[in-house]
């Protein structure tokens, strides 16, 4: 350490004289610790000048084995180079003999073998002109095993020969097994009783031989059995369409009359499997020359009969070489068309489900089982429209015959129905619907039974023409004729009058159209999965839906028109009341009973009988009719005074709650909310119009722009002339009237009109009042539409006596907007 530290540490340990005292005990103290540092050092210094020498000696020893091993190291080497080069002089003879005893072998091997090749093909020589086929069939065996380890030796003399030889043998193998073969069939199996096992033999040689051969054979047997059927079914007698049942009956006497005799086939030849390719291919091109041929179209029955029974051979055949029997998922499809009914409960469509799936399983375990047990044959080839495919271009007649008889059926059905529906019917769907697709789908099942490809859709073209043939019926069992706004706007002449029968028949009419809707979709989805899949694209049903939805749509604008005439009589005595003369307002007057009494009448049957989706329909298409109508019919009265507008005011509020509660007398309050909506704002405009009519003559212009700001000058005008003003008086307000336009358009105008539209009860009419700042000006768009919310507010709420408290206490008052009402 440095002197400051060192002197830091000296008076660290003496800090005080007295403590002087301790310094000869720590000189001595550090003069021990000295002594022992040196014997260490001292120790270790010894210690390493050892080791040193020690070391020098250990690397001597170890070099001195290095050499040593290096030496043992090069003298192994040389005995080993010795010992191989004497290894390989001994071994020099013993590899020459090695390969000379290989070579040896290997000729020895083929001398013999060749000797063997040479026997054995002149024993097939023999066998083969003695024909002695079984024999020959295992010699071919063996030459040809022998033949395979010449392969390397193919441009040796002697093998060439041998080869060429083998080639002719085979060849008169061949011919003498077609020759043998020629006589099967001609009787003589039953003159030769070895002549089956002779032909058993001659089919092991065939089997040894090229597969070509075998082919051959098969092909040779097939065409010279099916001579006698071309010659058959080509005369002029069989040549004929109804004696195509008889070609199939030819093939299975035949195959069943050869069984035991064909059984010298083994089975992988599948001799059976070929023929009736065959049979069925030479059966199509005669089948297509007679339809071709014919000069006129063919009869329909004689037709199906023959497609009919050439499917079910095709069947025969699909089930006996390949494949089990389609058409019951099909026949499945086909049978929940049109089962979707409301009165199918959740138990049921349950077991409809596990049936199907149950079903399914079973399909499943038996197509396993199938597999297993079918042979090869199928594989590859389907037999089932091999033949029954030539029909398709001539069942154009079939169709015809089809559509002819739907649309007579359809006829009968129409004429016979009663346009009423049975007691405890769930659906409320006419019958004649229900027949139709029952109709149709037997007539599905069938052309399905038949065919898949065009004809088939060429029949969903039919069903397309009969439902729209429906439709059109059903349109035209709607009665006829229509008045009214709804009228105007779809065009119909004349009025429409309906009796409570007529009104069930067109609740019918909706729901059979509804259930034709749906259920000609469902038709249209199980045609896509019955028919071939390049037509299920164009299997579409949206045109037939289309014109159902139009059927639905006109009976219940029919519907609406029917009602508007009933009202015919209630709007007419609505403008034979003397509004000039009244004296008093009372209730409500007997127009509004009248009108009361032909919906309670009515929408209980109707809200019974229609969907809560159309009786919707139905009720805004009402309401967008009663409301216009109602509030047209007042411009016919011919005069109103305030106590005929007030009284009037009071009809309109009864006939709007009228409306508003058929929902619930219809039993059918899902839509209620919007459709409460749509009647209050249609009826809100006929209040505004009586309120227009009871404002002062010196602020009516500006009550009418707030609350009908859509209104028109000649509308304004008939509304003085309503008024009572002469045409000098009403000159003036007119041209005051078109000076300021039409109609007030402030922004916030909407929400007050909103307000006034509403009913209020009489503890409201404080805050309708507006404050003294206010009042001055009669114009202003506040106060026109505060006098508006007080006009008529009495007969709006309870009746004529609180009318009457309400004006006798604004004339009581000496300021206000509510005396300025009375000023007048």
């Amino acid at each position: 350490m440095d002197k400051s530290s060192a002197l830091e540490y000296i008076n660290q340990m003496f800090p005080t004289e007295a403590s002087l005292t301790g310094v000869e005990p720590l000189m001595q103290k550090i003069h021990n610790e000295i002594r022992r540092v040196d014997t260490e050092i001292l120790a270790a210094v010894r210690q390493q000048s050892n080791s040193g020498t020690k070391a020098k000696e250990d690397l001597a020893a170890a070099t001195c084995a290095v050499e040593e091993l290096m030496y043992k190291i090069r003298e192994i080497k040389t005995k080993a180079e010795q010992s191989e080069t004497m290894v390989q002089e001994i071994c020099r003879d013993i590899k020459k003999l090695d390969f000379a005893k290989k070579h040896i072998t290997t000729t020895i091997t083929a001398l013999h073998r060749l000797t063997m090749l040479v026997s054995a093909v002149e024993q097939l020589q023999v066998m083969a002109s003695k024909r002695q086929y079984k024999e020959a069939a295992a010699q071919l065996e063996a030459v040809n095993q022998l033949c395979s380890h010449f392969e390397a030796y193919r441009d040796i003399p002697k093998i060439t020969e041998l080869r060429e030889k083998f080639k002719n043998i085979k060849q008169i193998l061949k011919s003498h097994v077609f020759s043998d073969f020629s006589s099967l069939g001609t009787g003589k199996e039953t003159e030769e009783t070895n002549l089956l096992q002779h032909l058993s033999d001659a089919c092991l040689v065939v089997d040894a031989l090229e597969p070509s051969v075998r082919e051959e054979l098969v092909n040779n047997f097939c065409s010279r059995e099916l001579t006698s059927y071309e010659q058959i079914f080509e005369g002029a007698e069989l040549a004929k369409l109804d004696k195509t049942e008889r070609r199939y009956a030819w093939i299975k006497r035949r195959i069943r009359t050869n069984e035991e005799i064909w059984k010298i086939f083994p089975l992988p030849w599948h001799v059976p499997y070929r023929l009736c390719i065959q049979f069925c291919k030479k059966t199509r091109k005669q089948l297509e020359e007679i339809l071709n041929n014919m000069k006129e179209k063919p009869d329909v029955g004689t037709l199906l009969l023959a497609l009919q029974r050439t499917l079910e051979f095709e069947d025969e055949l699909a089930e006996k070489f390949g494949g089990g029997a389609q058409g019951k998922e099909i026949g499945n499809d086909i049978e929940e068309i049109g089962r979707g009914e409301t009165g199918q409960n959740v138990s049921d469509i349950r077991k409809k489900y596990e049936k199907m799936l149950a079903a399914h399983q079973d399909n499943g375990s038996e197509e396993k089982k199938g597999n297993k047990e079918l042979s090869a044959p199928g594989a590859g080839f389907n037999f089932r429209g091999i033949v029954s495919s030539c029909f398709e271009p001539h069942l154009t007649v079939y169709i015809e015959l089809e559509e002819k008889t739907l649309m007579e059926n359809l006829e009968k059905l129409v004429q016979e129905e009663t346009w009423d529906i049975e007691e405890g019917s769930q659906n409320n769907v006419l019958s004649s619907s229900m027949q139709l697709f029952l109709i149709i789908k037997r007539s599905l099942k069938r052309c399905s039974a038949l065919t898949k490809n065009q004809t088939l859709f060429n029949l969903f073209k039919v069903f397309q023409r009969i439902l729209k043939a429906y439709a059109t019926k059903l349109f035209a069992r709607l009665p006829k004729g229509g008045t009214g706004i709804v009228a105007a706007a779809t065009g119909m002449d004349g009025q429409i009058k309906t009796s409570d029968r007529d009104e069930r028949v067109i609740c019918y009419i909706v729901n059979s159209a509804e259930y034709c809707h749906k259920t000609a979709g469902e038709l249209a989805e199980s045609i896509s999965k019955i028919i071939e899949p390049n037509f299920a694209d164009t299997v579409d049903m949206s045109e037939v839906q289309d014109e159902f939805s139009a059927v639905i749509t006109k009976s219940l604008v029919t519907l609406v028109h029917g009602l508007e005439t009933k009202f015919d009589a209630e709007m007419a005595a609505m403008t034979r009341v003397p509004w000039a003369t009244l004296e008093n307002v009372g209730d409500q007057s007997e127009y509004v009973n009248g009108i009361n009494m032909i919906l309670t009448s009515s929408i209980p049957v109707l809200g019974g009988l229609l969907s809560p989706l159309y009786f919707q329909f139905f009720l805004d298409k009402l309401a967008s009719s009663l409301g216009p109508r109602f509030y047209a019919n007042i411009f016919k009265c011919k005069q109103i005074s305030e106590t005929g507008a007030q009284q009037m005011l009071l009809d309109t509020q009864a006939v709007k709650t009228i409306l508003l509660e058929i929902p619930t007398l219809g039993r059918q309050t899902s839509g209620a909310a919007s459709y409460s909506k749509f009647v209050s704002r249609e009826m809100s405009k006929a209040e505004a119009l009586l309120k227009v009519i009871l404002s002062p003559i010196d602020s009516v212009a500006d009550t009418y722009r707030a609350l009908l700001p859509e209104g028109t000058p000649m509308e304004f005008q008939r509304i003085l002339e309503l008024k009572g003003l002469k045409k000098a008086d009403q000159q003036t307000i007119l041209d005051d009237f078109n000076k300021h336009g039409p109609g007030i358009t402030q922004p916030s105008i909407t929400p007050q009109m909103v307000a006034v539209a509403q009913p209020a009860p009489s503890h409201a009419i404080a805050s309708l009042m507006p404050s003294s700042a206010s009042i001055g000006l009669i114009a202003s768009r506040e106060d026109v539409l505060t006098r508006a919310a007080a006009l008529g507010r009495g007969a709006a709420t309870t009746g004529f006596k609180r009318f009457l408290a309400l004006t006798e206490a604004a004339k009581d008052r000496k300021d206000g907007p509510f005396r300025k009402l009375f000023n007048a």
